[in-house]
């Protein structure tokens, strides 16, 4: 069998308790709108993504794991760590590290309204 993925991850679920609310918070974070679809199981809100072959994520209806606990997902932005950081916290989100940076790029931790970790990430040019 050969494998043709384009990385390891396929994509990323990010449970919420009130999909409206995190809708708003992603859409304003990541400066973009969610596209809703109800063909599978529960309904679901797609993060802002141009397609290809890249690895994307969703929001469904779920249980969040306690406060910053479970898996982080983290997720590209296309402007500045700072200007993330204020909308973040503007939209009921917490800024919760300082920026790490890696050879790839600058990155932060943050916890979205329902107390999920996300990381924040912005690509080196």
């Amino acid at each position: 069998m050969t494998e043709h993925a384009a990385n390891r991850l396929v994509w990323a679920e990010i449970p919420v308790t009130d999909m409206a609310k995190a809708k708003a918070f992603y859409a304003a974070v990541l400066k973009g709108d969610l596209v809703e679809n109800s063909d599978g199981p529960n309904p679901v809100a797609f993060l802002p993504y141009d397609g290809g072959d890249a690895a994307s994520g969703h929001l469904y209806p779920g249980k969040p794991a306690p406060r910053g606990t479970g898996p982080t997902v983290h997720l590209a932005v296309a402007d500045d760590l700072d200007s993330t950081m204020e909308r973040i916290r503007s939209n009921g989100g917490e800024v919760v590290s300082d920026v790490v940076s890696i050879p790839s790029g600058d990155f932060f931790y943050a916890l979205d309204p329902d107390g999920n970790s996300i990381g924040f990430f912005k690509m080196k040019s």
